[in-house]
């Protein structure tokens, strides 16, 4: 599923083909995705300006000159793919086509139909269902190790799990919990509520450090996932840990004989990647 770098990467790439621009067409394909559209989609949306397109978590939030706002999630493994004109037909999983006055042609394909778009009030975007638990933006300014180790005080899970609870810290997801836990030294079974004072701080900065970099290098294509450009991200060739089970570990001179190099092991369902001798 995509996490905070790709959609990061996708808002950056259709802000300059969608910002100031009406939208002058809207297709809705089928019904549904993972929800239902809400009523009046299209008509909502027809003849609407786009003021901005900004992201929260792993929800894009395209914002419009009626105060409305249109929410999308790539789910696992949808696409937002830029064209400069309509194609003669449409893919089979084409399932909303938007065109700008421009003549740009923005479609969201999703095969597996687990994304979702919604429509809201800018002044009750906050309250979404969607939006209103998430923690802060680690990105953000708010976010630093005391605001991390506040959210993580009394959980007794993983720190790994921990992380995943978009309650706690939004936008995070598998592959960037574990580069960042590996960067920060810390275990991913370490209990939450031990990561406190100089651990927080170091594991807040790695959080920072690693989804900047990520950005940079288009996020990480492993399956589905491309740029709106239609290119890859590469951010999978600088992985530390992240799918690398059984390799040297490249921040420390363990022996992989003796220990195995980078380990795989599965927590809540989800594999996880780190180096025992490293990580704390």
């Amino acid at each position: 599923m995509p996490e905070l770098p790709e959609v990061e990467t996708v808002c950056r790439g259709l802000a300059p083909h969608l910002e100031g621009r009406v939208l002058v067409r809207v297709d809705q394909r089928r019904p549904n995705l993972r929800m239902p559209f809400p009523p009046g989609f299209v008509e909502r949306l027809t003849g609407r300006r786009v003021e901005s397109v900004r992201r929260r978590a792993k929800y894009i939030l395209v914002h419009l000159d009626d105060g409305a706002v249109l929410i999308a999630h790539l789910g696992m493994s949808g696409r937002m793919i830029i064209t400069p004109e309509r194609p003669d037909s449409p893919g089979k999983h084409d399932h909303v086509v938007f065109e700008t006055d421009a003549g740009t042609i923005v479609t969201f394909n999703d095969a597996r139909r687990f994304g979702f778009m919604d429509l809201a009030s800018a002044d009750a975007l906050g309250d979404h269902p969607m939006l209103r638990t998430l923690g802060p933006e680690p990105l953000g300014n708010a976010f630093s190790g005391p605001v991390l180790a506040e959210r993580l005080a009394g959980r007794m899970t993983p720190i790994k799990a921990a992380l995943l609870d978009q309650t706690v810290v939004a936008g995070l997801g598998n592959i960037y919990v574990s580069e960042a836990l590996f960067q920060s030294r810390l275990s991913p079974t370490r209990i939450a509520s031990t990561v406190s004072g100089a651990k927080a701080d170091r594991l807040a900065a790695a959080i920072r450090e690693v989804l900047g970099r990520a950005i940079e290098a288009g996020g990480s294509s492993l399956r589905d996932y491309r740029q709106a450009s239609g290119e890859l991200g590469y951010f999978q060739h600088q992985f530390a840990v992240y799918d690398r089970a059984g390799e040297p570990c490249p921040g420390c001179s363990c022996d992989v004989a003796a220990t195995g190099g980078v380990r795989r092991i599965v927590q809540s369902g989800r594999s996880t990647f780190y180096c025992a001798a490293r990580q704390r």
